[in-house]
């Protein structure tokens, strides 16, 4: 187990020097290509190293970090209970949306999230569903403290709160990602919402909360009871990737996306968290009891 700590933690450290890596890449070096020119030469091959690959880098190392923590915290089937339903459901809706323009809108991927499946969506991207929105859905859970008072009310606000955690990182990251000087997909018709089409927001609301939903029905069964220390790296992972697309959207101009995500996603994730509870955490799972009626057998002997 100690070896798996460490693990998550290495992990989450270059996950978070990723970002950082990135967010200074994008924000000073690529508007100023004359910088690259005057690198070291090994200065000029990181720097292109990170252009080529440092997205890809960027979200396994959330995806591996997040999956020895869920593993470590939840259990090996409570983890694949929310991972595969949250990287099928969001991958078909990503091969929709490219296809089609339902959920999110008409838009296509660039290169630099890697290898596209279908030629079409980068694998990467139902990663960062899966890490980002296991991260959000548990600082929900357990602030609302669906665990210790279990009702349908709790469970639908949980996932509702979840999948609006979800949407408002979409807030900062959608015009930092499809306007800015290095663009990672672009829309056929820029929307009314700083060049986002209102209609990317409920597709991303109503896929979270699809693939939510359907963890939370896998779930059931599970009593899931995390004290505050152990929902800091979901926190941790929530903020980092909020900060790096807020880093690029204000760097851009685009004050509004990034206020309505920290007003609605943010300040509520950070309350979340300080609600829940500084018990020992604890994962189990329910037994189900079934009774079992014995026909009465007389034996007679001779």
């Amino acid at each position: 187990m100690k070896q798996l700590i460490i693990a998550e933690r290495v992990c989450l450290i270059g996950h978070i020097a990723s970002k950082a890596f990135g967010l200074v890449g994008m924000l000073l070096v690529v508007p100023n290509a004359e910088i690259i020119f005057n690198l070291s030469q090994v200065g000029e091959t990181a720097v292109q190293l990170s252009m080529a690959g440092g997205g890809v880098v960027d979200i396994i190392l959330g995806t591996v970090a997040v999956s020895i923590y869920a593993y470590r915290t939840l259990g090996l089937g409570t983890w694949l209970a929310f991972m595969l339903p949250a990287m099928f459901i969001s991958l078909g809706s990503e091969l929709l949306g490219t296809s089609t323009g339902f959920p999110f809108g008409d838009y296509s991927y660039l290169s630099g999230l890697g290898y596209k499946i279908g030629g079409l969506v980068p694998f990467t991207i139902p990663l960062s569903w899966f890490y980002v929105g296991l991260s959000s859905y548990l600082i929900a859970r357990t602030g609302l403290k669906v665990a210790q008072k279990p009702s349908w009310g709790r469970h639908i606000a949980a996932i509702a709160v979840g999948a609006l955690l979800f949407t408002c990182w979409d807030f900062a990251l959608e015009p930092a990602m499809s306007q800015t000087s290095l663009p990672f997909w672009y829309w056929e018709q820029p929307g009314a919402f700083f060049g986002t089409p209102y209609q990317n927001y409920i597709g991303w609301f109503g896929t979270s909360a699809l693939f939510m939903s359907v963890a939370g029905l896998l779930w059931r069964n599970t009593s899931i009871k995390l004290e505050r220390s152990q929902l800091n790296l979901p926190l941790v992972v929530y903020l980092t990737n909020f900060v790096f697309a807020a880093g690029l959207s204000l760097a851009a101009g685009f004050f509004i996306p990034v206020l309505l995500g920290l007003l609605l996603g943010v300040i509520p994730a950070a309350v979340l968290w300080s609600r829940s509870s500084t018990t020992l955490a604890q994962v189990t799972v329910e037994p189900v009891t079934k009774e079992v009626s014995v026909a009465k057998v007389e034996v007679a002997l001779k």
